[in-house]
This record gives C-alpha cells, structure tokens and sequence, in this order.
C-alpha cells in the first residue's frame, strides 16, 4: 500500500552539521510528514545528546537509523597547530562514507512502500546518496550548511571573482580571504569529491532567512549562474523561542536571571576549535580588564568520538574565578546556548562564527564580537560585521585569519561591543532584524513561514 511521501534526512557528521539539520527535521515532521535520519550510530547519539530547543523523543514521526562504521584513528585536537582546522575529525569525515550501502538499502526499502521518498542531504554526504538516481520516485536536495552570502561568495571565487553590478557586494566579497588561508588541502579534496551531487540535485536548500539573506538568495538565483536549480531559504531551523522549563536549572539561567538587562557577554567557540595555552591566558586577561559581566564556555574541541578518551585541562590564570565571582561565570561543559542568546541579560556575543552560532544570535537580535578561526566562519564573519553591520572584529583576521589575538585587542572589541555608542547602534540594529527573522517564522504571511509552506507543497504535489 502506498504512504505518501516520506523525507530521509542524511547530516554530515561534524556537531554543527548535525544540529542543523536535526532542527530541519523537526520543522517538516511539523508537517505531518515522516522523517527517517540516518546516520553512524556515534554521531547520531552525539546530536541526541546535545540537540535543545525541543525534545526529540517526544516526535513520533522522526525515526532515527543508525548504523556501525569501521573504527578510524582519530588524534586528540592540536590546540598548537598553526591552523585552527579541526584536521583531527577528518577521518571520522571520512568514515562516513561508509553509510552509503545501509542509506541504498533503506531507500529500497522506503521507496517500495511510499509515493515519493525525499532525500535532504548534507553537500559533504553527496557520495553516500549517489545511488537516489537508481529510484524513480526518490529525489534528492542539497543542504548547504552556511548562509546564502556565503555560499556566493565560494561560486563568486571558482567564477574569478569577476565584477559585479553591484557596487558594495563586490567590495564586501574582496574582503573575504581567500579558501586556502583557512581550510587544508585535504579537506579541499573531500569537499570537492561530492561535486557527483550535480548529477541528481533537485534544488538547494539553505538554513538561512530572507529577512537578511534576500539579495544573495536572488544572486544564487540568477539564471545561468548556479543552473536551474531553485533555492530554498528555510532557515532559521532553530526554535525562535525558548521555553525555559527543561534548562532552567542550569546555572547559567540562574545567573543570568540575576543581571541587568544587555549587560553580560557570552564567549563561546563551538565544537570545533581549540584554544592555545596562550589564547586561553589573552582571553581571560582581555575579558578581565573589559570590565564587563560574561559567560565564558570554556571547552577544547570535540575528539571523533566524544565518547571516548581524556578531555583536556583548560588552565586559566592563577586566581581568575576567584577575583571574578560574582562578575563572570566560567563553564566547563554543555551550555544552553539558545536559551542564553535569548535572555534579556545578554547583550553580546563572542563567537568562532559557525553558522549555527552566527544564525541563533542572529535569531535572538544579539550582536557579535566576530573571531573566525576555519572554514565558512570569515564569510560568516563579513556577512555580519560588514553587511548587516551587527558586529565588530576581533583582531585582523579580514587580511588572512590571523589567530595571534592579544589580551589589549580582545578587551577593546569587548567594550566598543559592550559599552560604546557604536555598541548601542549594533544591538539596535540586531534586535530589529531579529525581531524581523522570528517574525517571518512565526506569522503565517511571514516569508519564512511562506518559503517553507512552498518547499513542502513542492515535495509533495501529486
């Protein structure tokens, strides 16, 4: 008997990757449809583990598949590298490939019993999905883990970097660094192995808004540039709101409930990078003498196997909780970031950039003292310094990712971020484009909430 359609929903298997796409899950099973997830049977315990905003036992409609992957070496991060890359993650990258004959075989089964199996994927998973072309009623989307300026701005430097109408665009795009500063070989090369998805993509879609994002939306649009194929602005994929009732135990809710409003920094670097002895040190010296309340999530990047191993001792200066009790709060683990960026005590935001991190504080109209480290975080980085003017850089890292970040130029992005007229302006600025971004999800003529409404009419149509 046929089912209908069914969606199978295959993350790449870095943290960020992972959530976002999780939280992608949540909003089509809002849609009555039923959402199968596949993945290796640490990383999908991983994104179990950490996913907040919403409670995924409860959804009966997400099934999640886990399957075994061959064991892989895996080094503890290199806080000394020269390069912040998470190199050490690249073979479990690598590992899963392996999922591709348990995907094949799910797909087998799925597409004997329903109308139409669709498949959202990870770019970095395009080679485990490449055998979608062998059903005809499977057709496959690619997600794009960054925003749409991003995104363009990779095409706009395989095309050249040509001239463009468009004045300011090109002159914001000349500022980016380009790839190799900040991503190695190696992993270029798996990025570029999963260019087979051209061969069967049905469209793009992108954890972004076009509340913000619209004219880099029209670019990847515009016809002959990326293909034919439509572009999907889903995003934000997090909750917009926060229901504090399952984190609000955890300290730094207490905390943050007992400070005033706009006055704490929130310092946090995500789950792929590690900090030097050094920058430890520069970091606790700069928040120190910024003379400003903060939450500092203080934690080395994660290992393959989160599960597995020794975590790193993180020494901060002798004497540092001591003389701030009361003025910071230091966690060494799992924070609520969501709820964080969304209490009224937050006024800011220290952060890698990640796109899950630069969307949720997006999101919740906070603005951001920018340090890339990898990767998309400089294009993150220049979106939300240089185009939505709702941030302020760390250091020079504009000229080539430059980690050498000392304790006098932390403090001074801190209080130009924190405590300056500029300041003022940037929060401003942030809260009236958040506002914007959970109203377009949240109202039924909201243009998020019209673009997904559009996308899941699309996989569904008769």
């Amino acid at each position: 008997m046929e089912n209908g359609v069914v969606v199978v929903v295959v993350p790449f298997v870095a943290q960020g990757h992972l959530n976002q796409l999780l939280h992608l899950s949540r909003l089509l099973s809002g849609h009555n449809l039923p959402v199968h997830i596949v993945g290796t049977t640490t990383h999908n315990h991983q994104a179990k583990l950490r996913i907040h905003g919403w409670n995924h036992n409860s959804d009966t409609n997400i099934h999640f598949h886990e399957f075994e992957t061959p064991e892989f070496e895996s080094p503890p991060p290199n806080p000394n590298s020269s390069s912040k890359f998470p190199s050490h993650l690249i073979p479990s990258f690598k590992a899963s490939s392996h999922l591709r004959d348990p995907f094949a075989k799910l797909l087998a089964g799925l597409s004997n019993t329903a109308r139409r199996v669709v498949v959202v994927h990870d770019y970095l998973m395009s080679t485990v999905v490449q055998d979608v072309v062998s059903f005809p009623n499977a057709e496959a989307y690619v997600f794009n883990c960054a925003s749409a300026f991003t995104i363009y701005s990779y095409v706009w430097d395989e095309k050249g970097r040509p001239c463009l109408d468009d004045d300011e665009s090109y002159t914001t795009l000349a500022k980016i660094p380009v790839l190799e500063h900040v991503i190695p070989p190696e992993f270029l090369e798996f990025i570029y192995s999963h260019s087979i998805c051209d061969k069967f993509n049905s469209g793009n879609i992108h954890d972004t808004c076009k509340v913000f994002d619209d004219r880099f939306i029209g670019y990847l649009s515009s016809e002959g540039l990326c293909g034919s194929k439509k572009q999907w602005a889903l995003g934000p994929f997090n909750p917009v709101s926060v229901n504090n009732t399952r984190n609000n135990l955890h300290k730094c809710i207490e905390w943050l409930d007992t400070q005033a409003q706009d006055s704490v920094i929130y310092v946090s670097f995500g789950s792929t990078t590690s900090l030097s002895d050094e920058q430890i040190q520069e970091l606790a010296i700069g928040l120190e003498n910024s003379g400003q309340k903060f939450i500092w999530v203080l934690r080395d990047a994660d290992k393959g196997d989160i599960f597995k191993g020794e975590v790193r001792n993180l020494e901060l200066p002798k004497g540092f909780e001591d003389r701030l009790e009361g003025k910071g709060l230091v966690v060494r683990d799992w924070a609520p970031q969501l709820d964080v960026l969304a209490h009224t005590a937050t006024g800011g935001f220290m952060s890698h950039c990640g796109w899950n991190s630069s969307m949720e504080s997006i999101t919740m109209g906070v603005p951001i003292a920018a340090w890339p480290m990898h990767s998309d975080q400089t294009r993150n980085a220049t979106l939300i310094t240089e185009v939505l003017k709702i941030g302020v850089h760390v250091g020079d890292w504009g000229l080539g990712g430059d980690q050498d970040v000392t304790s006098s130029v932390i403090e001074k992005s801190i209080r130009i971020l924190m405590d300056s007229d500029e300041g003022k302006e940037m929060r401003k600025r942030a809260k009236k484009i958040g506002e914007n971004v959970r109203k377009s999800v949240e109202e039924e003529d909201g243009v998020t909430c019209l673009e997904m409404k559009a996308f899941v009419d699309h996989i569904t149509r008769q």
